[in-house]
């Protein structure tokens, strides 16, 4: 398995995700997903090999995922007045298509 392709994929994803709803703060919100997958490289790195090996299940993968929450900011849609809601709703939906992308990369 190839991580830093994953995380390319990721990437890709999840300004996937930016396009659809709000494309025009996609540009600005680039920095808060590349800040996210910085911060989250080593750990998101640990766990799709511990999942790939069979150590974890994808639910205790999403559940560590979930841990990780907090550190998606998404300054760029706070400060264009995103309601702390919808926020929190667009996060879900970032953890949901990193589990999708995953799953479907190594489980496959």
């Amino acid at each position: 398995m190839d991580f830093e392709a994953l995380l390319k994929d990721l990437k890709a994803s999840i300004l996937g995700l930016f396009g659809e709803k709000w494309d025009d703060l996609k540009k600005e919100s680039k920095k808060d997903v590349e800040q996210f997958l910085a911060e989250s490289k080593v750990k998101l790195e640990r766990w799709t090999k511990l999942l790939a090996n069979g150590d974890i299940t994808l639910d205790d993968f999403e559940w560590l995922l979930k841990s990780q929450k907090d550190l998606l900011l998404m300054k760029a849609l706070h400060k264009a007045g995103v309601s702390k809601i919808s926020l929190g709703h667009f996060k879900n939906k970032i953890i949901k298509t990193i589990v999708d992308t995953v799953k479907t990369i190594v489980l496959t």
